[in-house]
């Protein structure tokens, strides 16, 4: 029987190491009793007020980033470019918005409903190997804005951690902006997958 990652999981207070963690689990979506499930392949993490490259930086609690800022264990969806949604677990305690992106994901349950969502005929990397296709394909979008992660709408079930030998770690891709913290190693992902947002 899966089991769902427990509310202290993301209170975890280190955002890289959940960031590390979370790739192998499984990302699930419940829309509309469409259930689908994708393995988490690519992940990122940033790291709250401190962090150029995090919508938190220097502690903007605004209206659009007020959900980083709520206990670990909720959604954090925004529109990119006005087009994508990207989908972002936020962690550590309420206050301290730290929050993982996740870029990537590999089906693995609901297919057909992913194919539909995304207008394709075949499983291929082009499904759900980048954050905003990811978002598309198991239903996300700024309705599940601070949805609870233990609930019925959106979940992360465990999976065994994977070994080191099997992470590789890079610099974040599209935050130039953020100076030095854009040359920080806080992106994660499977190796060898072939599920991976491309540089």
């Amino acid at each position: 029987m899966p089991t769902k990652l427990p509310k202290s999981f993301y209170l975890q207070t280190d955002v890289v190491s959940i960031a590390k963690q979370l790739l192998g689990k499984l990302l699930c979506t419940n829309i509309e009793g469409q259930l689908a499930k994708a393995i988490i392949t690519e992940t990122e993490a940033y790291n709250g007020i401190i962090d150029k490259a995090s919508h938190a930086f220097g502690d903007r609690n605004t209206p659009r980033t007020s959900t980083m800022y709520m206990q670990g264990g909720v959604a954090y969806i925004y529109l990119c470019y006005g087009i994508h949604h990207l989908f972002n677990v936020v962690s550590h305690h309420k206050d301290i918005p730290h929050a993982v992106l996740i870029r990537a994901a590999e089906p693995i349950e609901g297919i057909e409903h992913m194919l539909e969502r995304r207008n394709r005929t075949k499983l291929d990397r082009t499904l759900s190997a980048g954050p905003g296709t990811l978002s598309q394909a198991l239903g996300i979008d700024r309705t599940l804005n601070g949805e609870s992660l233990t609930g019925k709408k959106i979940w992360i079930e465990d999976a065994p951690l994977l070994a080191e030998k099997d992470i590789i770690i890079t610099t974040r891709i599209g935050v130039d902006y953020a100076a030095e913290d854009a040359l920080l190693p806080y992106r994660f992902y499977i190796k060898n997958s072939k599920f991976v947002s491309r540089y």
